[in-house]
C-alpha cells in the first residue's frame, strides 16, 4: 500500500523543477561513466592485457629477473610494439656502437660511409637478423628488454608445443643482439633455444645471407678460409642526390635453414657479421673498391671466428659499462616538464648507440688521442648557457623511428658546439656522454674552475649527476630535499689516480672552502641564492682561486633558498584572501536562505503530492 501511493506520487515528484535537473545530472553522469569505462576496456584491449597459460607462464620465469633490473635503472623493458610486429611503438629496440644500427624489431641495418664520422646514416636493405619461425606452435607469448648498461636488446619468446596449461609444456628462445662497442664492424646476435618438453621443437630459420627479400640488390658467395666457412655479401647504397654509392660488404656466420632441439635439450648458437663500407665513390672504381672491402671483412671475421664468444661479448659489456660510469640519476620528479627516469635513461642510451668512439680506434694518432683525452678531462667553457633538462626536444618522450633517433643525435652534437663543446664532440661517445651531463644540470668549465648555475626556481626536483670528468678524477653531484622539502647539494669524488686536493665552495664563496673527500657519505653545502644570480656552487683545485673568488662577485645581497622563492612568488596579499573567503559565506548563506524559505517556510510546498 505504501509503495502504491509512492508510485503515485512519482508524477508529482517530476513536476518539481529542481527533481528533473537532478534527474537529468543523474543520467548525464552515468552516461559519462559508461562511456569511460569503455574507453578504458578498450585501451586496455589495445595493450594487450596480461596473457594466460602455458605460454604467460614460461615467459614469466623467463622474464622474473628484468623488473629488478628496471628498478636499478640498469635496463627497461621495451612496450609489445618494440618485438618485431608491424607498425612503429613508442620503444625503439636499437643496438648500435656509432659505424652500425641495428633496428632489431624491424630486422633493419644502418650503417655509415667509411671515414664520414657522422654516425649511421645510411638505410640498407640487408636483412640483418636472423628469423626462427616456430613450426607447429601453439600459442606464444614475447617480452623484450634494452639492457643499457650492457649495450644490449634482449628478447624472449615463449612457445607452446604441447595441450598441457603448464610452462613445462613451452619452448623459450632467447636472444640478444649487440654491435660491438670496440669493434665497430662486427655485430654478433646470441641465439639460446630451450626444450624442456617431451617432443621435438622445430623452426625454420631465415638467415641474413640467404634470405629471399636480398633479391638481387647483394651478391653472395660461400667463402671458405682457413676450414671455416661463411657467407660474403657485397652490395651497393645509393645516395640521393649523388652520382656516387657507397658499396657495402657484409661476412656472415653460415646457419642452418630449420633447427630441430632434442627433447629435453637446448640448442645454443651465435651469428657473427662484420660489416665493412666504402666512402662516396665513382661508379668507375666499384671493382677495385669491392676487392679491398672483401678482403677487410674477410680478414677481420676469420679473427672474431676464433675468438671464444663469451670473449666478445665481454670485451663488449666492459667498454660499454665503462660509458655508463657517468650519467643522470632522476630521483624526485614533481614538476610536468621535467623528463621522467625512463626518458633520461632511453635518450642516453640511444645517443650513446649512434655515436662512434674515436678513443677505441686503434689506429688514432697519438697527439689526436692525447688532445682528445685533454678535452675529456677539462672541457674549458663546456657548458655554456641555461640548464638543458627542461628541453623536451632534447629529452623526447618518444622516438617512433630511426630517422627520429639519428635526427635528435644531430641535434645534441649541434647544441653542445655551439655552446662551448666542440672539443667534447670531438671525442665522440665518450665526450657526447660527458657533455650531456653538464648539459643536463647547467655545469660549466671556466679557466680555473667547475661551475654549477643551475636555475635555483627549479631546484624541488631531485637529481644526481655521476662521473664528472675533472682532471683524472670523477666527480657525483647530486640535488637531494631535505625532510621539509628544502633543497641541498650533496658532492662526493672518486678519486682516479693518486689524490688530488679539490676545493668546493657555495655560492658567493663567503663561507672557507671545503676540501673534497673520497668518503662516501660526501659533503653536503646549503643552496644561497645570490643578486644578482650567480653559480649556486664552485669547485677546483686552486684554494687561493676560491678565496679571492668571494671578492670579485660584488654582490648586493645572498638569500637562502627558501628566502628566495618566498621574494619571488610572495602570493596574493591577506585582503585578497579574506574578500574570497566571505564572499563564499555569504552565497552560501543566501543559498540555505532560499532553499529553507521554499521547503521549510511560510506557504512551502509538499514534496510529495498525491492525485488521491
Amino acid at each position: 500500500m505504501w509503495l502504491q501511493q509512492r508510485l503515485k506520487g512519482l508524477p508529482g515528484l517530476l513536476s518539481s523543477s529542481w527533481a528533473r535537473r537532478l534527474l537529468l545530472l543523474l543520467a548525464l553522469l552515468l552516461v559519462a561513466y559508461w562511456y569511460l569505462g569503455a574507453a578504458r576496456a578498450r585501451r586496455g584491449a589495445g595493450r594487450g592485457a596480461e596473457p594466460h597459460g602455458a605460454a604467460a607462464l614460461c615467459l614469466q620465469a623467463a622474464t622474473g629477473s628484468w623488473r629488478a633490473q628496471a628498478e636499478r635503472g640498469d635496463a627497461l623493458p621495451l612496450p609489445e610494439e618494440a618485438l618485431g610486429d608491424d607498425g612503429p611503438g613508442p620503444g625503439l629496440a636499437l643496438a648500435g656502437n656509432g659505424f652500425l644500427l641495428l633496428d632489431v624489431a624491424a630486422g633493419r641495418l644502418w650503417v655509415s660511409a667509411a671515414g664520414s664520422g657522422s654516425g649511421p646514416a645510411l638505410a640498407t636493405e640487408y636483412p640483418a637478423l636472423v628469423r626462427l619461425r616456430a613450426l607447429g606452435g601453439r600459442g606464444e607469448a614475447r617480452a623484450a628488454l634494452a639492457a643499457l648498461r650492457d649495450g644490449a636488446v634482449r628478447r624472449v619468446r615463449c612457445v607452446q608445443t604441447g595441450p598441457g596449461a603448464g610452462a613445462g609444456d613451452c619452448v623459450t628462445v632467447w636472444e640478444e643482439v649487440v654491435a660491438h662497442r670496440s669493434r665497430p664492424h662486427l655485430y654478433l646476435q646470441r641465439i639460446r633455444i630451450a626444450n624442456p618438453t617431451e617432443r621435438v621443437a622445430a623452426f625454420e630459420a631465415s638467415a641474413p645471407a640467404s634470405a629471399p627479400s636480398l633479391g638481387s640488390r647483394f651478391a653472395t658467395s660461400l667463402e671458405k678460409a682457413e676450414e671455416r666457412q661463411f657467407l660474403l655479401s657485397s652490395g651497393r647504397l645509393l645516395l640521393p642526390g649523388s652520382p656516387k654509392v657507397v658499396l657495402m660488404v657484409v661476412a656472415a656466420k653460415k646457419l642452418v635453414s630449420r633447427v630441430q632441439v632434442a627433447p629435453k635439450s637446448h640448442f645454443d648458437e651465435t651469428v657473427l657479421s662484420v660489416v665493412y663500407t666504402s666512402e662516396p665513390i665513382e661508379v668507375s672504381r666499384l671493382e677495385e673498391t669491392f676487392s679491398k672491402l672483401k678482403e677487410s671483412a674477410k680478414k677481420e671475421m676469420l679473427e672474431v671466428m676464433q675468438m671464444g664468444v663469451e670473449d666478445l661479448f665481454q670485451e663488449h659489456q666492459q667498454t660499454w659499462s665503462d660509458l655508463f660510469i657517468s650519467g643522470v640519476e632522476m630521483r624526485k620528479i614533481t614538476d610536468a616538464h621535467t623528463p621522467s627516469s625512463e626518458t633520461v635513461n632511453m635518450t642516453l642510451y640511444y645517443m650513446l648507440s649512434s655515436m662512434p668512439a674515436p678513443l677505441l680506434d686503434p689506429l688514432i694518432s697519438g697527439e689526436d688521442r692525447e688532445k682528445m683525452e685533454a678535452s675529456l678531462n677539462y672541457a674549458d667553457h663546456c657548458f655554456s648557457g641555461h640548464a638543458t633538462m627542461h628541453a623536451e626536444n632534447l629529452w623526447p618522450a618518444k622516438l617512433t623511428s630511426v630517422t627520429q633517433v639519428l635526427q635528435l643525435s644531430d641535434l645534441w652534437k649541434l647544441t653542445l658546439q655551439k655552446r662551448g663543446c666542440k672539443g667534447l664532440v670531438a671525442a665522440g661517445v665518450h665526450g657526447l656522454m660527458q657533455g650531456m651531463v653538464l648539459s643536463f644540470g647547467g655545469l660549466q668549465f671556466t679557466e680555473n674552475h667547475l661551475q654549477f648555475q643551475a636555475d635555483p626556481d627549479v631546484l624541488h626536483n631531485s637529481y644526481s649527476l655521476r662521473g664528472i670528468h675533472y682532471n683524472k678524477d670523477l666527480i657525483n653531484l647530486a640535488v637531494l630535499l631535505d625532510a621539509e622539502g628544502k633543497p641541498f647539494l650533496h658532492v662526493s669524488v672518486k678519486f682516479q689516480d693518486k689524490p688530488v686536493k679539490l676545493y668546493a665552495c657555495e655560492a658567493g664563496c663567503m663561507n672557507e672552502p671545503v676540501e673534497l673527500t673520497s668518503e662516501a657519505r660526501g659533503h653536503t653545502f646549503p643552496v644561497m641564492v645570490t643578486q644578482p644570480i650567480t653559480p649556486l656552487l664552485y669547485i677546483s683545485t686552486d684554494l687561493i682561486h676560491l678565496q679571492d673568488l668571494r671578492h670579485t662577485l660584488h654582490l648586493k645581497a645572498i638569500l637562502a633558498h627558501e628566502e628566495h622563492m618566498a621574494k619571488q612568488y610572495p602570493g596574493l596579499p591577506f585582503l585578497f584572501w579574506f574578500s574570497v573567503a566571505s564572499l563564499i559565506t555569504l552565497f552560501h548563506l543566501f543559498l540555505f536562505k532560499l532553499i529553507y524559505n521554499e521547503y521549510c517556510g511560510p506557504g512551502a510546498k509538499p514534496l510529495f503530492r498525491s492525485k488521491v
